[in-house]
């Protein structure tokens, strides 16, 4: 194994009901007032956002709120944040939500404790040095953005979707309970396990090292994600297997996975970035394109770990029988896997390309992938 550091300071507070303890929670943390962030309005109809804030009064837990992220959020919501929290000294940011939600609290935590412009971090032009302490209530497992120290957002001015991460950034507590997810829809239970995958294989098929052990948690969660898909759109009310789902998808990128690994890099994410970024698809969708297409594309370059692949997830030999099970899986589930499917015409690839190099550039693959390598990438969709 590579030499690595882990450190991974999430609380996890996971099952029926955790949600009513946010307030006592935040109380026995020394916080006394916080910035509500929440999306548009679906936590209103469930009942949620009532429980939150029964439990902050109860607690004497001051708040202000900021409502209204979008799926794929933007850098403005994020300046409107920061104004907002500076405005009225809050000492924490309490996110109630998906990945979206929690990737703009975050942004909002850094940019707070920032001297200048927050976006100045996704551009990696200097590391963050301080954040406000960052508390969620997960509604939508997928980013597994509650157990990671990541923020993806998208300038909405210069249509780029960029990321930070930080241990500054990772949740103080993180309440997950997978009773507020059984309201997704089929739509977004797919998408999300797109995601989940995404982010397992990426550095299981590109890492320099591949212990065993961490592949086999690799292989664990891509057949876990299956199972559990297949099983929830039959019976969407399955308590036990939202629940498992819901911690599926937080083991996928909260650092376990690719410990020892070795340099591996998110090409897969690098490209989807510009799709999402240009044509603002969900994220999950975006990957059901482009990881087949990469992975047809890189797996001469690593025969040996895609063909272990086909045998430990699909029972198959080769390298090429694993991805077709994989996009033959995808298809089954009614996520996109080609560009046409998601109404992206094949004459924007080169836009894409430019866009998803610009993104390579920051995180030091630029010289891997060209853009000549992601148009044939995407050619392949």
């Amino acid at each position: 194994m590579t030499p690595f550091s882990y450190h991974n300071p999430t609380r996890i507070e996971f099952g029926p009901g955790k949600e009513n303890n946010i307030g006592q929670w935040l109380k026995d943390d020394g916080i006394e007032n916080v910035l509500l962030v929440y999306g548009t309005g679906s936590i209103k109809n469930n009942g949620l956002y009532t429980r939150v804030i029964e439990s902050l009064n109860l607690s004497n837990i001051k708040y202000d709120e900021l409502s209204g992220v979008i799926s794929n959020p933007v850098l403005s919501k994020v300046y409107e944040g920061i104004e907002l929290a500076r405005s009225t000294n809050t000492k924490a940011i309490l996110a109630v939500g998906g990945g979206s939600v929690i990737d703009t609290a975050k942004a909002i935590a850094a940019g707070v404790k920032s001297e200048g412009d927050v976006w100045e971090y996704y551009l990696g032009k200097s590391p963050i040095q301080s954040a406000l302490p960052v508390y969620t209530i997960v509604t939508l497992a997928a980013a597994a953005s509650e157990m990671n120290g990541n923020s993806v957002i998208t300038n909405e001015a210069t249509r780029q979707k960029y990321s930070i991460g930080s241990v500054l950034l990772n949740p103080r507590l993180s309440i997950v309970n997978p009773e507020l997810m059984q309201s997704v829809s089929k739509e977004y239970l797919i998408y999300s396990a797109s995601d989940i995958i995404a982010h397992a294989l990426e550095t299981y098929l590109t890492a320099t090292d591949h212990p065993h052990f961490q592949s086999r948690l690799v292989e664990s969660i891509v057949k876990s994600v299956i199972e559990l898909t297949d099983r929830l759109i039959e019976h969407p009310e399955d308590y036990h297997a939202r629940a498992e789902f819901a911690w599926v998808s937080s083991q996928a990128l909260n650092g376990l996975t690719t410990s020892g690994t070795g340099a591996g890099n998110w090409p897969n994410h690098m490209i989807e970035h510009a799709l999402s970024a240009l044509f603002n698809i969900p994220h999950g969708a975006g990957l059901s394109i482009v990881v087949p297409a990469w992975m047809s594309w890189y797996q001469s370059k690593n025969k040996e770990q895609f063909e272990r692949f086909a045998k430990e997830v699909f029972g198959k030999q080769s390298a090429e029988e694993g991805i077709t099970m994989l996009k033959r899986w995808y298809g089954t589930i009614g996520t996109p896997i080609t560009l046409a499917q998601a109404h992206i015409p094949k004459e924007r690839i080169p836009d894409i390309a430019r866009n998803a190099h610009a993104l390579a550039v920051v995180w030091g693959m630029g010289e891997i992938y060209s853009v000549q390598d992601i148009e044939a990438i995407l050619e392949k969709a």
